[in-house]
């Protein structure tokens, strides 16, 4: 219920424009939020305009649910602006920056998708869970 509410302040924004989504495929699908258990992940273009609607989404969810966001474990990263610019933003955001390519759940993010040594660690894992199987 929490996290629905977290998804309800962005889609609140992007109605108003003042958050604008990642474009995915040859259809445009706009995917602005992955949501995992307490993990957030906030997908849009690189702008300060949507730096500055993620701060305010996330302080409105603070005031709102009586929760604290901890941006000590939080970051921020971006594809195609300066590291310059990745910085300013992690300094408003107050969070630290991420390097990529990155393990989240067990799934690079960053690396190339066509390398084969990306998908190993994956595969090893199903290989694991599927020798438990037999």
């Amino acid at each position: 219920m929490v996290a629905e509410a977290l998804n309800g302040l962005l889609w609140r924004d992007k109605e108003e424009n003042l958050y604008k989504g990642f474009k995915v495929g040859s259809n445009n699908v706009d995917v602005s939020i992955l949501q995992y258990a307490d993990d957030t992940i906030f997908l849009g273009e690189v702008t300060m305009e949507n730096a500055k609607a993620i701060k305010t989404i996330l302080r409105t969810f603070e005031l709102v649910s009586s929760l604290k966001i901890n941006f000590a474990k939080s970051g921020f990263g971006a594809f195609g602006v300066t590291t310059q610019w990745k910085q300013h933003a992690t300094k408003y955001l107050n969070c630290g920056l991420l390097t990529f390519p990155l393990v989240y759940l067990g799934i690079p993010i960053g690396a190339n998708p066509r390398r084969r040594h990306m998908w190993d660690s994956i595969i090893q894992k199903c290989e694991r869970k599927l020798a438990k199987w037999k």
